[in-house]
């Protein structure tokens, strides 16, 4: 299943030129071209942890499910029970193939009785889309890609919420401080509807906001003037992605395939065999991977050289034959010491088991850990 077109032309968002003001560096990603970095991934990264970045997320997919029968079409279509979300509420969930592997890891809102909006993975918009449209013969709903019309940026960080408070035009629907984790209110940017969600992808508190792709630049600009006193700066995928793995977040194409069992990647719970209707994936999922299928376990290792994605695990320091295989992995910028994210053999996969890592041809110590890594202080 073909996520994206290697022969197509690639795609900016909408807020690319105030990237290119602000100096970032590129790389495509999923078929658009989105900062990599703008200053240094360390200096990004730190400054979400202490006080605040801001995010360019608008090569994410949105796909709005309407009708009658949505939350029963949700139920179906992915493997949680999404008709139990309440009104502005958010859950994590999968959408599974019917051999119980997973095509995408999505966040799922519901919008009102029968309207709710599932946020996919750019690299993944297609075939979550051909998934989900796939599955709606049975149902009385409408599966709308408006991907194109949404623009997303996320604000991350102990200082998101003042920042977003100072912002000049911005205007929640409600109280931002009583907003709880995984909900969302409505709200408004110099009269035009956002929606604003309290969720992430980075460990800290902080805010992601969908607006019209038209409003981004305009908002992003703002946005950034009210951060400038609180320590606000743009930050770009690199920072994003080891800030995601201190949080134990995994991300698809790396900890999740479509050959991947929710329950090897510690998703299990994800999936919702109590509900009492069928769903793609029931069966499989039902009979689970195989008693020596590897599992996804947290890595961390002494002194700086740091394991990375491929990289072989092994039990001792002279196996002939890897058990395993490091699909994240970075020293870490907080903690100090190197990290990863490894499927292993069951064997291997008790807590503070030691395991090598091949390090470019030196196998390094490293000692199997709970993840997440880091969790910030509330």
């Amino acid at each position: 299943m073909t996520s994206v077109d290697p022969h197509a032309e690639a795609r900016f968002s909408p807020l690319h030129q105030a990237h290119v003001d602000a100096g970032a560096s590129f790389t495509d990603f999923a078929g658009w071209q989105m900062p990599v970095r703008y200053s240094s991934d360390l200096a990004e990264h730190h400054a979400v942890r202490t006080s605040a970045g801001i995010f360019d997320l608008s090569h994410m997919a949105e796909i709005r499910v309407t009708g009658s029968d949505a939350s029963a079409y949700l139920d179906y279509a992915f493997a949680g029970k999404l008709s139990a979300i309440a009104l502005m509420q958010a859950k994590y969930s999968l959408l599974l193939t019917e051999g119980g592997g997973i095509i995408d890891d999505v966040v799922v809102y519901r919008l009102g009785d029968a309207e709710y909006l599932v946020v996919a993975n750019a690299g993944n918009r297609f075939a979550a889309l051909d998934a989900m449209q796939a599955r709606v013969a049975r149902f009385d709903v409408t599966v709308a890609d408006e991907s194109d019309d949404i623009a997303l940026i996320a604000v991350q960080g102990p200082q998101a919420r003042d920042i977003l408070n100072e912002t000049a035009g911005f205007a929640a629907g409600g109280d931002m401080i009583a907003l709880r984790y995984y909900r969302a209110m409505n709200g408004a940017f110099n009269g035009t509807a956002l929606f604003i969600a309290r969720t992430g992808y980075t460990g800290e508190d902080g805010f992601e906001l969908y607006v019209a792709s038209a409003q981004a630049p305009a908002l992003w600009d703002a946005i950034v003037a009210a951060g400038a006193d609180h320590g606000l700066v743009p930050a770009g995928l690199a920072s994003r992605d080891t800030l995601r793995l201190e949080a134990g977040m995994p991300l698809y194409g790396h900890e999740l395939t479509l050959t991947t069992y929710p329950a090897q990647a510690g998703l299990g719970r994800v999936v919702n065999l109590a509900k009492s209707t069928d769903f793609i994936g029931r069966s499989a999922s039902e009979e689970g991977p195989s008693a020596t299928a590897p599992v996804l376990v947290g890595l961390i290792a002494q002194g700086k050289r740091a394991g990375r994605a491929g990289y072989s695990v092994y039990a001792t320091p002279d196996a002939a034959d890897a058990a395993g295989e490091i699909t994240s992995g970075a020293l870490s910028p907080t903690l100090g010491y190197p990290i990863a994210m490894a499927y292993v053999t069951p064997a291997l996969a008790r807590l503070g088991t030691e395991v090598y890592v091949d390090v470019r041809g030196t196998r390094i110590p490293a000692t199997v850990a709970s993840l997440p890594f880091y969790t910030r202080k509330k």
